[in-house]
């Protein structure tokens, strides 16, 4: 028999040594209580988080001392989706609230101060998959085989008929009292009819159906009042008018090696289902941050292109991915990994040889230029971006479901392993420990000051 050898160059994943001089994550806290795979964490307030799994119990945290404030007994099955519910209401004190849904088919409501379960809704046919909190409207969404609407009292203000056995995966919300809504692989958009009485009035019409995407939607992310974007299984990304829903721009050559010149060619024998797919979204008001497979790409969107890329950021899919307010990135993976990175500004001259195809891939290299433009605007038009691996975060032994930035205090990720790990930034815990040693000496009138 022949055997046939496939030789081809795979892709590498960029590694990092062990001096990381600008990753702060030097110390750690492993916080133990859950069961199961922990698929959930959510932002209670500034020191505060939820983390809800596969064993449906949810725990609340201190953030700051890694302390278990809460362990919230209610559910019989996983959790499915959770949400933070503040009260908005003036007149009574603020109360932090959590929505939690499960597979047991309810949904409950916590009190995050007293640990205690406020109200429980059992009448649902389905799962609920996800929960929308309208802040505007005073109201949240569930949304599973249909999507139904409720008040702050959980009263049923109105729902949709069935939609789908599948269900809603994902919502957004959008202006004008709309929300999308996907469902497979369309887009439904949704508008409610607000009443001014708190609990009859209501109603939820379904206003169109967009069908552009080719596979299920896992991914949608609102940028602003005007944009939000969709991110499909089969790598299409698509960028919406919040407003009149119109397609903007997209991009679905993820994969295609002439659109991402700088990348290694690569012969695919096989292309696994989740090489290509949209896992996450994300964005600030100039770009989307996109999870795509085992890569990272960053599509700017005045540009309506993608401006860097990291194709194999880790060894397997990306989970999550999340913006910091510096030009920094963190990612986490099916791999166990936590990345950071940096987006940075590589400027070509224009003296440089361009890369074959640069031009048109970008689609600013177009025929009719004038020979005077301006030598500034060609600078412009040359200046790439590439993210830089700035930290590497080993301390999970299975799959990073997801993490939450607390800026000073840290960065939590929970993972398929049951732990949750609060990373602290050792220079500010060591200056903190000197704090607190100092304080207490001067206290005990042990301080000598010598001159």
């Amino acid at each position: 028999q022949n055997s046939i050898i496939h030789t081809f160059k795979k892709s590498s994943v960029q590694t990092i040594g062990e001096e990381q001089i600008q990753n702060p994550y030097t110390e750690l806290l492993v916080l133990k209580g859950h069961q199961d795979i922990v698929r959930f964490l959510v932002q209670i307030d500034d020191c505060r988080f939820a983390s809800a799994g596969d064993d449906g119990i949810i725990f609340l945290w201190n953030a700051q001392t890694g302390e278990k404030l809460f362990e919230l007994h209610g559910h019989t099955q996983k959790i499915t989706a959770i949400a933070p519910f503040s009260s908005s209401d003036a007149s009574e004190e603020k109360s932090n609230l959590i929505l939690t849904a499960s597979a047991d088919k309810t949904v409950i409501v916590w009190d995050c101060t007293t640990g205690r379960q406020v109200q429980k809704v059992s009448c649902f046919h389905s799962t609920v998959k996800c929960l929308t909190v309208l802040q505007r409207l005073d109201v949240w969404l569930s949304g599973g085989s249909d999507l139904c609407v409720w008040n702050r009292k959980l009263d049923l203000l109105c729902k949709t008929s069935h939609l789908t056995d599948a269900g809603i995966s994902t919502l957004v919300e959008l202006p004008k009292n709309c929300v999308a809504a996907a469902v497979g692989k369309e887009l439904i958009i949704f508008r409610l009819i607000a009443s001014s009485d708190k609990s009859e009035g209501w109603n939820i019409l379904e206003v169109k159906r967009l069908v552009d995407h080719h596979d299920n939607i896992l991914s949608l992310v609102s940028v602003n009042d005007l944009t939000f974007v969709t991110g499909s299984h089969v790598g299409e990304l698509i960028v919406w008018d919040a407003i009149d829903w119109t397609k903007q721009a997209s991009e679905c050559n993820f994969w295609d090696s002439s659109v991402h010149p700088d990348s290694q060619t690569e012969i695919k024998l096989s292309q696994s289902p989740n090489e290509t797919s949209v896992q996450h979204l994300t964005c600030d008001e100039e770009c989307v941050f996109a999870a795509v497979g085992k890569g990272i790409y960053v599509y700017n969107l005045q540009m309506k292109r993608v401006i860097a890329c990291q194709r194999t950021a880790h060894d397997s899919s990306v989970l999550h991915i999340e913006k910091l307010p510096n030009r920094q990135l963190i990612s986490c993976s099916e791999d166990g990994s936590v990345r950071i990175w940096e987006l940075r500004e590589k400027q070509q001259m224009p003296a440089e040889p361009v890369p074959t195809g640069f031009f048109n891939m970008w689609g600013f290299g177009r025929a009719n230029k004038q020979a005077n433009q301006a030598a500034k605007k060609t600078q412009e038009n040359t200046t790439m971006h590439f993210l830089e691996l700035v930290g590497d975060l080993i301390g999970h032994s299975s799959a990073v479901q997801m993490f939450l930035y607390f800026g000073e205090l840290g960065l939590v990720t929970c993972s398929a392993d049951h732990l949750i790990i609060l990373w602290k930034d050792g220079e500010r815990e060591s200056r903190l420990r000197s704090l607190t040693l100092f304080q207490k000496l001067a206290q005990n009138g042990d301080l000598q000051l010598k001159f």
